[in-house]
């Protein structure tokens, strides 16, 4: 068993305004905590820079060139009150993106058994021509268009733990019954999809779970509703929006897991993977805002990856 781990410094280039909670220090946690003698066995790679081909798979092309064009040369452009540019984003949201195109390529050839991206900025709101909610493209929407386009996959699954609902990945995959998207998330809560009453077709699954949610009620979302519907998809490839910020530390949203919660559900997860697509699982980091948890949470996810037999 391989784990790879993708990741590059320029991803630390992109600076939102001071204050803003997608901060650098974020990747740096991670990239400390995956240090630790435990890690040795990882197989590290520097990320690729996406192409605007790769990009245009699930966004519009007037739009990545929009957002590449807005790129300053001092200070920050806003799309959003959430969302902006700096100077070094171009190099980072190229990367990120490209990581996870990476990583497909080194899953599909066999080198690698799964892989995380820690990488930055996050992606699963963006929608195909609008940047919001930090996210600038649409990493793991990019990466599963990849895996179809280059590798001729009919399924494709999303797997995202995020405390925010991935309304992006979601639209994006919402017409085509061969690309999976499962979701838990905090409801009510930016961006305020996701709901139970929305009814979506079989292919999407919105767990959303009440501000206070712990252990005992996101576990249950996944052995009950979620991990059943990713078996019955078959999928070929699995993909995972690894938002930390479900964690009881978060300090933007108010559910109740630990690290212990991000292990288990990255083995159930890597389960289905084993008996549906030879454990191919590929990860990319999404949210998590409190630095310690940040940092604990991804090493117990990785630590996961690492242990997947």
């Amino acid at each position: 068993m391989v784990t790879t781990l993708i990741t590059h410094p320029e991803c630390l280039a992109h600076q939102p305004p001071e204050g803003h909670p997608e901060r650098p220090e974020r990747l740096q946690t991670v990239l400390t905590a995956l240090e630790a003698p435990e890690f040795s066995r990882l197989q590290r790679e520097e990320a690729d820079l996406a192409t605007i081909n790769d990009l245009a798979r699930v966004h519009d092309r007037a739009y990545v060139e929009q957002v590449l064009a807005a790129i300053p040369m001092s200070g920050t452009h806003s799309f959003d009150p959430d969302t902006s540019v700096s100077p070094g984003s171009r190099n980072a949201i190229l990367r990120a993106a490209g990581a996870v195109v990476q990583a497909v390529t080194i899953v599909m050839c066999g080198d690698s058994d799964n892989i995380f991206c820690a990488v930055r900025p996050p992606g699963h709101h963006a929608l195909a021509n609008r940047a919001m909610g930090f996210c600038l493209f649409n990493n793991v929407a990019v990466g599963a268009a990849s895996a179809r386009a280059a590798h001729a996959l009919n399924r494709v699954a999303v797997v995202d733990f995020d405390a925010h609902h991935g309304n992006g990945t979601e639209a994006m995959f919402l017409s085509d019954p061969g690309m999976f998207y499962a979701s838990t998330h905090q409801y009510p809560l930016f961006p305020g999809t996701g709901s139970v009453g929305q009814m979506p077709p079989a292919h999407i699954v919105d767990l959303p779970l009440p501000p206070g949610a712990g252990s005992a009620e996101f576990r249950r979302a996944y052995t009950e509703r979620l991990l059943p519907a990713l078996d019955r998809f078959n999928p070929q490839l699995i993909f995972i929006s690894a938002g930390f910020d479900a964690h009881r530390d978060d300090p933007i949203t108010q559910l109740e897991l630990t690290e212990d919660d991000y292990f288990w559900a990255t083995e159930r997860i890597c389960e289905v993977a084993r008996r549906r697509c030879f454990g191919r699982v590929i990860s990319t980091m999404e949210g998590g805002y409190d630095l310690p948890a940040l940092g604990r949470s991804a090493a117990a996810h990785v630590r996961a990856l690492l242990a997947s037999r």
